[in-house]
């Protein structure tokens, strides 16, 4: 059986999940139904938030690389212009920066500012005139003996931000409905189940295409949207320019430059139809996919490829949403946390009829959000109609 990184358990949904609450009850008896995102994230570390509006601290090792802003024709000009940027602040004294294109080797001989750098040209080597928006990199740091230690340099984690969304299903029927013996079963257990189908389908569905925002912010009664996957994914790849076709080299590429570059060896991807059928033309001559039923109460494909593991789901609801039939949303999920307000997750709420109704009414109340701690991480594929 495969595991998946991120997840609480190594087994599939069976007898000894226990659900806490109607969100787990669900992934429990239709892990491959309309929610299949929800059914994974009810497997990882959910957490309680007690403020609607949750914060999280988003940290990467900066690439430490310089773009110069202006040609040097002279080989031994020592001052160079850079584009500003908080990189460039690392470049201090005795700090060692090699040019992309010609090798050139080079060494600070005082801290950088803002976009300026004072350097020793051509160490080790021959000379080289510097093209505008030619990439520079650091490549560590040389001192002379009994030299005094550089200046200190540090960076600061971004605060990124969230919202919990309340979602709201009610159902109900009239006192004489309920007492009528029908031949279909208990229409109130009936609508109960397709009820919970409903909800659970709008929260993935926030989950994957909803934007944060609040409304009426300063207000005592404000509403809120959860940010989702597509919105907040910055790795995008979008084939709309190429006429919507990738050939199988490309995608290739895409998985060694791009979707394996940052996080996990082994992600989750949730396909449309087509884009389904791409990958198992690719597995066919290649990668020789292996099937994987109900690992975690999910059915995926596993392939195998030499940048890192994609297991693939042919996501339900991606057939009935227009534009997602050629999409591949690509998760690595320990940078992915479901979010519920404390006291709120996933609950049915009983009798919610007005006291002189000859009725009764319950509805399913959530109040979750997404919690994205690395965008990089993560891929976000569209427009790929056609494997040429």
């Amino acid at each position: 059986m495969a595991a998946i990184q991120g997840l609480r358990g190594t087994g599939q949904f069976d007898s000894d999940f226990r659900p806490k609450n109607y969100r787990e009850l669900y992934t429990l008896l239709e892990p491959n139904g309309s929610a299949p995102l929800n059914a994974l994230l009810s497997m990882t570390s959910s957490e309680a938030t007690d403020d609607p509006e949750y914060r999280l601290f988003k940290d990467e090792l900066p690439d430490r690389k310089l773009t110069v802003n202006g040609a040097i024709g002279n080989a031994n000009g020592t001052s160079i212009t850079v584009d500003a940027g908080n990189d460039n602040l690392f470049a201090v004294k005795g700090t060692m920066l090699v040019n992309a294109a010609t090798g050139e080797v080079m060494r600070c001989t005082a801290d950088a500012t803002a976009t300026g750098l004072t350097v020793e040209r051509n160490i080790g080597g021959t000379s080289h005139s510097i093209a505008d928006d030619a990439n520079l990199f650091i490549s560590g740091s040389a001192f002379e003996e009994g030299a005094t230690s550089p200046t200190a340099i540090s960076f600061d984690a971004s605060v990124d931000y969230n919202y919990t969304q309340i979602f709201r299903t009610s159902y109900g029927l009239s006192n004489t409905l309920s007492a009528t013996n029908l031949r279909t079963g208990d229409k109130e257990d009936e609508l109960a189940t397709k009820a919970l189908k409903l909800h659970m389908q709008d929260i993935e569905r926030a989950m994957f295409f909803g934007k944060r925002h609040e409304t009426n912010g300063t207000s005592s009664q404000p509403t809120r949207y959860t940010g989702g996957l597509v919105n907040n994914i910055t790795n995008v790849i979008d084939r709309s320019s190429a006429s919507s076709t990738m050939t199988e080299d490309q995608f290739d590429r895409y998985l060694i430059e791009s979707i394996f570059a940052f996080g996990s060896k082994q992600k989750i991807a949730f396909v449309g139809a087509k884009t389904a059928g791409h990958l198992q033309k690719i597995g066919k001559n290649r990668w020789q996919p292996t099937v994987i039923d109900d690992t975690y109460g999910i059915s995926i494909s596993q392939y195998h490829t030499f940048a890192g593991d994609l297991m693939v789901h042919l996501h339900p609801q991606f057939r009935q949403i227009p534009g997602m039939d050629d999409a591949m949303i690509i998760i690595d999920f320990p940078h992915l946390k479901y979010r519920y307000l404390d006291g709120r997750d996933t609950q049915l709420l009983r009798d919610r009829q007005a006291p002189d109704a000859d009725q009764v009414k319950h509805e399913y109340l959530t109040e979750c959000g997404l919690e994205m701690t690395q965008s990089k991480t993560h891929t976000y594929i569209k427009n790929w109609t056609t494997l040429a």
